[in-house]
C-alpha cells in the first residue's frame, strides 16, 4: 500500500539568479577558455592513443569512426573536466564548469549504452529505441541535476513506498535498482564484445569456428553472471530462483528437448571443428559453402546465391558430405566416348592437353586419362582430374573442360559416335 511522507522535501541546493548572475562574471571567460583547453587536450590525447594502438575499426567502443565518436573522448574530457573544476574553484566563483560537466557526465552515459548496444545487438531492431530510451533518461537527468530539482525528485520518490512480504520498497529504490542492473548488463556486453572481437580477429577457417565457440560461451557465461548481479542490485533473491531452475529445467525435459538438442549439437560441432566456416558440405541433397555456425542452427550457402539453415541436430544425427574435411581438394570426372577405329594414344593425348588447359585443374596430382569401358557404340574414355577451390563452382570446370575436349577432337577429325540400333523386322 503506497503512503506519502508528510515531512518537507529539500529545496533546491542551486540558486538560480544566484547562478544566472555568476554567469555574468568576467571569470567566466577564464573558465571558458579552460575548458576549450580541456576539449583540445582530450582530443590530442585520444588522436595519440588511436595511432599508437592502431585502432581505426569504426566499430570499437572506445575510439569509434574518428576520434570524437567513440567513448573515450568524453570520458578523458570529463577527467580533465573535474580536475579543472578542483582546481579552479579554489580561485574563481565556478559556473560553466558546473553546467559542463553534468553535460559530461551525460554524453558519457550516452555514449557508453548506445556503442555496446550496437556492437552487441548491431541487427537487432528494438536496439534502437533502447537507445533513444538511454538518451532520454540522461538527458533528463541531466537538466534535474543542473537546475537543483534532482534531490527534490528523488526526495518524493523516496516517500512512495509499499511493502512486498517482509521488504518496504520505493520507487526510488526501484529506479536507482534497475539503473544499477543496466549498467551492470551494459558493461557486461562491453567485456564480451571486446573479448570476442579479440578471439575473432585474423581467424580463419576451423580456427574461425573455434574461436567463434569460445565466443559464444564466454558471451554466455558473462551475461548470465551480468544477471545475477542485476538481480541482486534490485534486491531479488536469488535463493527464489532455484523453483525456477527447477521449472525450466522440467521444461527442457519435456516440452523444449529439440531445442536443446539443437543448442548441444552446435557447441559439439565446434568443439569438435567436424565443420568449420568455409567448409564446401552437401546435406540432404543440398550442396554449399558454411558462411555461419550458430548456436542453434548453421547457415550452408549455394553457389547460386540460396541459403539453407540447417538445425544443428541434423548435422549430428544425420549424414553429412564435407568435401573439405581432410583438405580442400576434390577429385572430378567426366566421360567422352570415341569411334572404335580412333588412335586410342592420340585420344589420350588430347584428353590430358584439354584438361591441363584449365588453370583450376591441379598439376600435382596430375589429371589422369583411362580407357574405362567398351561402350556398345564406341571407346569410353574417362577423364579425372584435381581442382582446389571448390567455392568457386564444379559445373564451370567440367563444362570447360567438355569445349576443350570437343574442339580438339573436331580439330582432328576423330569421330564421336552417334547411338546406334539394329533394328530387325519380321
Amino acid at each position: 500500500m503506497a503512503n506519502m511522507a508528510k515531512t518537507s522535501a529539500p529545496q533546491p541546493i542551486d540558486d538560480l539568479d544566484g547562478w544566472l548572475a555568476a554567469f555574468a562574471q568576467p571569470t567566466v571567460l577564464i573558465e571558458i577558455a579552460v575548458l576549450a583547453a580541456c576539449v583540445l587536450l582530450s582530443w590530442g590525447l585520444v588522436m595519440l592513443l588511436r595511432r599508437s594502438l592502431g585502432a581505426h575499426d569504426e566499430r570499437s567502443i572506445l575510439f569509434g569512426h574518428r576520434a570524437v565518436d567513440g567513448v573515450l573522448f568524453p570520458l578523458v574530457l570529463l577527467c580533465l573536466g573535474y580536475s579543472a573544476l578542483a582546481v579552479l574553484g579554489n580561485f574563481v566563483p565556478v559556473a560553466v564548469f558546473k553546467l559542463a560537466i553534468p553535460v559530461l557526465v551525460a554524453l558519457v552515459v550516452i555514449r557508453v549504452g548506445v556503442k555496446v548496444l550496437r556492437v552487441a545487438f548491431k541487427d537487432a531492431r528494438w536496439a534502437r529505441s533502447l537507445e533513444h530510451t538511454i538518451s532520454w533518461v540522461a538527458w533528463l537527468a541531466m537538466v534535474l541535476w543542473v537546475s537543483g530539482l534532482l534531490p527534490v525528485v528523488l526526495y518524493e520518490l523516496d516517500q512512495i513506498t509499499w511493502n512486498v512480504g517482509g521488504a518496504k520498497l520505493s520507487v526510488r529504490s526501484m529506479i536507482e535498482g534497475l539503473l544499477t542492473a543496466g549498467f551492470v548488463l551494459i558493461l557486461t556486453l562491453w567485456i564480451s564484445a571486446a573479448i570476442e572481437t579479440r578471439l575473432l580477429r585474423s581467424a580463419t577457417g576451423g580456427e574461425l569456428s573455434l574461436r567463434k565457440a569460445v565466443s559464444n560461451a564466454t558471451r554466455a557465461l558473462l551475461m548470465f553472471v551480468g544477471l545475477m548481479v542485476a538481480l541482486s542490485v534490485v534486491g531479488i533473491d536469488l535463493t527464489a530462483l532455484s523453483v525456477l531452475g527447477g521449472a525450466i529445467g522440467v521444461g527442457i525435459g519435456f516440452g523444449l528437448q529439440k531445442l536443446a538438442a539443437n543448442y548441444i549439437s552446435g557447441f559439439v560441432i565446434l568443439a569438435e571443428r567436424s565443420m568449420r566456416i568455409g567448409d564446401s558440405v552437401r546435406v540432404d541433397n543440398f550442396e554449399g559453402i558454411i558462411t555461419e555456425i550458430n548456436a542453434r542452427y548453421t547457415v550452408v550457402r549455394s553457389l547460386g546465391g540460396r541459403e539453407s539453415i540447417v538445425p544443428n541436430e541434423m548435422l549430428i544425427t544425420s549424414r553429412v558430405e564435407n568435401l573439405s574435411l581432410a583438405d580442400s581438394h576434390l577429385y572430378q570426372t567426366t566421360v567422352v566416348s570415341v569411334g572404335y577405329e580412333s588412335d586410342v594414344d592420340q585420344v589420350t593425348e588430347l584428353l590430358l592437353q584439354a584438361a591441363l588447359a584449365q588453370e583450376r585443374v591441379l598439376r600435382d596430382p596430375s589429371p589422369g586419362i583411362f580407357l574405362s569401358s567398351f561402350g556398345a557404340d564406341g571407346l569410353e574414355f574417362t577423364v579425372g582430374y584435381w581442382l582446389r577451390d571448390v567455392q568457386n563452382g564444379q559445373l564451370g570446370l567440367r563444362s570447360d573442360i567438355n569445349r576443350a575436349i570437343l574442339a580438339a577432337l573436331r580439330a582432328n577429325n576423330i569421330e564421336i559416335p552417334f547411338p546406334q540400333r539394329v533394328v530387325h523386322q519380321r
